[in-house]
């Protein structure tokens, strides 16, 4: 459907891509679409990417050969090459506007812009290509980030338009947002999956850089609504594996461990997918040393849940 013919005005979505086939964010095979913009800064994030709410300039150093063609063309003036040592520099404190010549320039591949606003029809129309897939898999489309909740309209007319099209939804949210906001778009939802990153609020905020009583107070409200909601807590050797916090995720959750929109735990091992995105986006990356867990501790801590019949899985991306 294509709304500008009708001059309509239609709502767009600031997202970093659209990825398929994927089979560890919600039930069956499925669409993800990646919001961008996000409130926290997980010292673990692997999708740098999608933590501001603007278009940014990717940079791969080791393919540029410093030839200068992205130079004249950046309106903003970006990109440089440095006359001390030939070699082409990128001004991270400058706003990209999104227009893509550097991109479009470079001969060798070293330049993308992360960060494209895309209309709801247009998403729409992709995520229905694979129709067939989520028909015989169970599967649907996964709304993710980022946080999603970030772009809450456009969230939830993209919803909307999927639900009225027979797609099954979810979004998977750290929960930090307005509850307004969360019931808004649960009503095109079919699942949250939730993350619980730490229980104790101080070691939550050094983290994350929030607090997480909201979100604690927002993740209730879901499931005391009986809106179904599925676990996700990402596990960092020292940081949130310890027995002492799983034992508090498991007080905090007993109530509701019998409820039918319960859905259980994922529990996702902390990898180092996203560590080269940092140093192309003029990051640092937060974290010192390796805090992967091995498989026995993991083993460890689903038994530790399971004790208690929670229904947990380690996911393995």
């Amino acid at each position: 459907m294509d709304n500008s013919k009708n001059n309509v005005i239609e709502r767009k979505a600031l997202i970093t891509s659209v990825q398929k086939y994927n089979m560890y964010d919600g039930p069956g095979i499925r669409t993800i679409v990646f919001f961008k913009g996000c409130p926290l800064r997980c010292k673990w994030c692997s999708n740098p990417e999608g933590l501001e709410k603007k278009q940014q300039v990717m940079y791969k150093r080791t393919l540029c050969v410093d030839c200068g063609a992205c130079v004249p063309v950046c309106p903003v003036g970006i990109h440089s090459i440095n006359p001390a040592t030939g070699e082409h520099e990128v001004d991270w404190t400058i706003d990209c506007i999104g227009c893509k010549r550097c991109e479009e320039a470079c001969p060798q591949g070293a330049l993308s812009i992360i960060g494209e606003q895309r209309t709801i029809s247009d998403l729409l129309e992709e995520i229905e290509q694979d129709r067939m897939f989520y028909e015989t898999s169970g599967g649907g489309v996964t709304l993710g980030g980022g946080e999603v909740l970030m772009q809450p309209e456009a969230a939830t007319s993209l919803l909307m338009a999927c639900k009225n099209a027979g797609i099954n939804t979810a979004i998977e949210t750290s929960g930090y947002a307005r509850l307004d906001t969360i019931l808004k778009v649960a009503e095109f939802v079919d699942l949250f999956l939730f993350d619980i990153k730490h229980m104790d609020p101080d070691r939550h905020f050094q983290l994350t850089g929030v607090r997480n009583e909201q979100i604690h107070e927002n993740l209730k409200e879901l499931l005391d609504r009986r809106y179904n909601v599925r676990i996700r807590m990402p596990l960092l050797k020292g940081i949130n594996d310890s027995k002492e916090e799983i034992d508090a995720v498991i007080r905090f959750l007993m109530p509701y461990k019998d409820c039918k929109n319960f859905k259980g735990i994922d529990l996702l091992p902390y990898h180092k997918f996203g560590v080269n995105k940092y140093n192309q986006l003029g990051m640092c990356y937060p974290i010192e040393g390796d805090p992967s867990l091995s498989q026995e501790e993991l083993d460890r801590m689903e038994g530790w849940l399971k004790e208690y019949d929670f229904p947990a899985m380690v996911i393995h991306h």
